[in-house]
């Protein structure tokens, strides 16, 4: 299962999203927003932090107008990795390195066709598990 939240100004893009990822067979729980009303990005970025975190989602998706805002929240939870991702070798990397659990993407920066290929990537790569990467996220954790 695979968390999707966005704020307003990452409405439109969410919702091409998930039909994106559903057309691929993922399961996903959107957790808002549910228009174009405006509305506080954190509220929903704790949503997605909070199912990952209690083991309901697997991963997250957050967005909002350029991911930062997702990405600073999600982030300020522990047990949290967020990357905020524009490009596909960056989706990729976070993954293989860095085990993160949510992706940020940035509605008004990144446009569909690019915020499919940087999901698809980040869902589909697998943590690489090696020594000096699991080192690394245990000194991220504390």
């Amino acid at each position: 299962m695979i968390g999707i939240a966005s704020d307003h100004g990452g409405f439109a893009l969410k919702a091409e999203l998930i039909k994106h990822l559903e057309d691929k067979g993922y399961e996903l729980k959107d957790y808002g927003c549910f228009s174009e009303e405006s509305c506080d990005y954190p509220d929903f970025a704790h949503k997605v932090t909070d199912a990952v975190l209690s083991g309901e989602c697997d991963k997250g998706i957050l967005l909002c107008g350029t991911g930062i805002g997702m990405s600073i929240t999600a982030n300020k939870v522990k047990g949290i990795r967020a990357a905020l991702c524009g490009d596909c070798f960056s989706a990729e990397a976070t993954r293989l390195h860095n085990d993160t659990n949510v992706l940020c993407l940035g509605a008004r920066v990144t446009g569909p066709e690019l915020a499919f290929k940087i999901a698809d990537i980040f869902l589909g790569t697998e943590f690489s598990g090696d020594e000096r990467h699991l080192r690394r996220i245990a000194k991220i954790e504390g």
